[in-house]
């Protein structure tokens, strides 16, 4: 199976007809959140329809800049990955859209305790699953995936916590634009694919000679 995700779309999908092969030709597309500036259903609407001109496999959730109303449409049209799991054959994929709360009162954040709820609400839905896949708009802290440009780490202690406990085979985060990169937190590879207008985008490949996860870029 392969799997092509990005996030802090932004309501900029300029970047998509670039990658027009790789969305075409993957079983998966996952949206990590932020698919809008501040706003609500419409724009996120505009997202989706713009990533399903090229493959309709397609799962998302909301983020932090994203208005609320935005989670009820992810989930009316049966894509929303926040609080929910998937199966695919062997592979298991859940997600926690949002974030934790921040100095600037964005429009969807969330307590921890609410992150730990939705993370764990996902993960019991594909426990039995060979390979996990967690899907995090907030980056575990203390990684390369969670520093700020005045080099503070922001990202959620809960979100670590959790990656400790149930031992994803993979993170895939978000929020913070300036940390894309990867790093690991146990045996967990974490990964940050940075704003997808950037360019930037997460490859996870799924076969008989195991995982590979990788960060790439549109050429």
């Amino acid at each position: 199976m392969k799997i092509i995700s990005f996030g802090d779309v932004h309501e900029d999908t300029s970047n998509l007809i670039k990658i027009k092969s790789e969305l075409e030709n993957t079983d998966l597309i996952v949206i990590s959140g932020d698919l809008t500036n501040y706003h609500g259903i419409v724009e996120a609407k505009k997202v989706i329809d713009s990533v399903k001109k090229f493959n309709k496999h397609l799962l998302a959730q909301y983020g932090n800049l994203d208005q609320p109303e935005v989670d009820g449409y992810l989930t009316k049209e049966g894509i929303n990955l926040h609080g929910n799991g998937y199966i695919f054959e062997d592979i298991g994929i859940f997600g926690c859209g949002g974030s934790s709360p921040t100095p600037f009162n964005t429009p969807s954040e969330i307590s921890e305790s609410d992150i730990e709820k939705h993370l764990v609400s996902g993960y019991l839905k594909v426990k039995d699953a060979k390979w996990k896949i967690m899907v995090c708009h907030t980056p575990p802290k203390d990684t390369a995936i969670d520093v700020v440009r005045s080099d503070l780490h922001v990202g959620s202690s809960t979100v670590r916590d959790f990656i400790i406990q149930y031992k994803p085979h993979v993170c895939i985060a978000g929020h913070i634009h300036e940390s894309r990169g990867r790093d690991k937190v146990g045996d967990t590879m974490v990964l940050n694919a940075g704003m997808s207008r950037d360019g930037w985008y997460i490859e996870i490949i799924i076969d008989k000679n195991g995982l590979s996860a990788a960060l790439k870029a549109v050429a």
